[in-house]
């Protein structure tokens, strides 16, 4: 058998095990479908349903004869009902698709015959509650005729028999014809009305509101009896329980018809499941006569993979001696790279250092403590005679203010030499603090103390103040209001310093406008600290942005792309942002440092 025709036998045979697998599966979760519990529930609902119907038809009747005065009862079993109808649609039965019509129409009628039968329910408390209140006032109004017959003198009570006989026939016959109901009875009330209102006419005045008033009550009974007994018979007629049987028929029908189906794919399964066996065993022999084939070839592939092996273990070991070279390599890069940075930062800061060495030079040079020295020879001159050269001669009358005058000029002098030894001591420690924060990188180590942005700015611009002197650069200061916080100060240090001595280069050829640089402080909303360094230069080209901090990148003859790269990695490890923005050439830049705002005093 060829390779092609094999692997057509193959796909064939594993597309019909495909198919009598798929099929068995099917069969099986249609054969396992038990819908027995469902049925039973379906009809233990419907079994629920015809029980609420006959205590619904108990209460209303409990209503009638006025064994309770609660009609709250007549509603429970409607809202009961309607429960157990909505959970009864929501049961999943099988319906033959010829008797699902007639399911649906025995759903409609039930449907209909609770909202009739509710309907008149709700019409049947109205009349009902009115009828009951009339007959439960009627011994009250006949106990009000009788009081005003009480107080009548004997004389007249008995001129008055005839007419209080007359009512209390007629206070019988209304109880008798809410009993029971019929034409006669309600024959003999209209007569006894009749005479009520004849005899009224005789009464005293005192009896007209009393009489009105049973006359009101016995008309009202007379009217709303029979509105409530035909309510009642309209309400027992209604065929709620008979159509609660239909649907329980249905469901006798639907369940068996649910089981001939099921037995059919019983029959089906085990046709397939037999089909599928036979398969399998086919499958079975083929395998036991591949199994040898494999066997052979794995120990082809046994012998090649030997060689293989032997074959990688070789290039292994030459890529793990290329790799030990770029390793090698790659240290020396880092240990460059860092030591640049350093050179590139202290020497931002020795500018400083020589500036700050240079003012004290010149001051020592130029000092004032040169004419103590003349005035010191006057006076040993005139050491026999100190007193009156001092008193008498022109000069040494303006020796003592000339002292006095040279004492203030010495001190202004030192405390001049001692601000800018100062700023040389905070110099000297700051290149300390760059070569210590280069050696700590291995580390990632931070040391955090309290900074008052404004002085740091200050710090920066001195140790620029020479070169920016030099370039006639004017500084514009916008520090908003910030709190003293807890940073990394001299990393802090080194972005502005780095910062302010690019803008100043950006600047350098500068000739058409002045040479302003803004430094701007703001606190953010998000407690967020915001240093912008903005300049009025030859701006950054759109294709320099994306590479402006990346390392070795310049535009400057004399630059190194140190600076900006080292600033960058300072602003992440103090877990914050370096930025830059520029609207093209010419148009000056922005640089923005963004981060982390923690007041001093705060916790950690």
């Amino acid at each position: 058998m060829t390779p092609s025709r094999r692997r057509t036998s193959q796909v064939l045979l594993g597309l019909i095990t495909l198919l009598l697998a798929s099929t068995l599966v099917f069969l099986y979760l249609k054969s396992s479908r038990d819908q027995t519990a469902g049925y039973t529930q379906s009809r233990d609902l419907i079994r629920q349903l015809q029980q609420l119907n006959a205590q619904w038809d108990s209460e209303v009747l409990k209503a009638r004869i006025a064994i309770t005065h609660n009609y709250d009862p007549l509603v429970t079993p409607l809202t009961e009902m309607t429960r157990l109808w909505a959970e009864l649609n929501t049961r999943d039965t099988y319906h033959d698709p010829q008797d699902l019509s007639r399911w649906q129409t025995s759903q409609e009628a039930y449907q209909a015959a609770i909202q009739e039968k509710a309907r008149l329910v709700d019409q049947f408390k109205s009349h009902n509650a009115v009828l009951r209140n009339s007959l439960a006032f009627l011994p009250t109004a006949e106990d009000d005729i009788q009081a005003q017959f009480n107080r009548i003198d004997n004389e007249g009570r008995l001129q008055l028999q005839d007419v209080a006989t007359d009512i209390y026939d007629l206070l019988l016959s209304s109880l008798e014809f809410a009993q029971v109901t019929s034409d006669d009875r309600a024959a003999d009330i209209l007569v006894g009305l009749g005479k009520l209102a004849i005899n009224k006419e005789s009464l005293p005045a005192e009896f007209q509101g009393p009489i009105d008033i049973l006359s009101n009550h016995i008309s009202l009974i007379l009217r709303e009896q029979p509105v409530v007994n035909s309510l009642l018979e309209h309400i027992a007629s209604i065929p709620v329980a008979e159509r609660l049987d239909d649907l329980t028929t249905h469901l006798d029908q639907d369940q068996q018809a649910s089981d001939l189906i099921d037995h059919q794919y019983h029959r089906y399964l085990l046709v397939f499941s037999t089909l599928l066996v036979v398969l399998l065993l086919y499958l079975a022999v083929r395998l036991l006569r591949s199994f040898a084939e494999i066997n052979r070839v794995n120990r082809a592939l046994q012998a090649a993979n030997e060689t293989l092996e032997q074959r990688v273990e070789r290039r292994t070991q030459q890529l793990k001696d290329a790799q030990s070279e770029l390793l090698d390599s790659a240290r020396q890069a880092g240990m460059a790279e860092i030591a640049t940075n350093v050179l590139h930062n202290v020497g931002n800061v020795l500018n400083s250092v020589n500036i700050s060495a240079e003012l004290v030079t010149r001051k020592l040079r130029s000092s004032k403590a040169l004419g103590l020295g003349k005035a010191m020879q006057l006076i040993n001159e005139h050491q026999a005679d100190l007193g009156a050269f001092l008193t008498l001669d022109e000069k040494g009358k303006l020796l003592p203010g000339y002292l006095n005058q040279l004492v203030d000029a010495i001190a202004v002098e030192q405390q001049a030499m001692t601000d800018e030894l100062a700023q040389l001591s905070k110099s000297v420690d700051h290149i300390k603090d760059i070569v210590s924060t280069q050696q700590s990188y291995a580390g990632v180590s931070t040391l955090m103390e309290p900074v008052h942005i404004s002085d740091l700015m200050e710090d920066a611009l001195r140790m620029n103040a020479g070169s920016l002197s030099r370039h006639n650069v004017t500084v514009v200061k916008e520090y908003g209001r910030v709190p003293e916080i807890m940073a990394d100060k001299h990393r802090l240090l080194l972005i502005m310093v780095n910062l302010i001595s690019n803008a100043k280069h950006a600047m350098s050829n500068l000739t058409d406008r002045p040479r302003q640089m803004t430094l701007a402080v703001q606190q953010l909303e998000d407690s967020t600290l915001q240093i912008s360094v903005k300049d009025e230069g030859e701006g950054i080209p759109a294709e320099n942005m994306t590479r402006i901090f990346t390392h070795g990148f310049t535009t400057r003859k004399e630059g190194h792309g140190f600076g900006l790269h080292s600033c960058a990695l300072a602003a992440v490890e103090m877990n914050g942002q370096l930025s830059a923005h520029s609207d093209g050439p010419g148009l000056g830049a922005v640089f923005t440092l963004k981060i982390p705002l923690t007041l001093a005093g705060s916790p950690p």
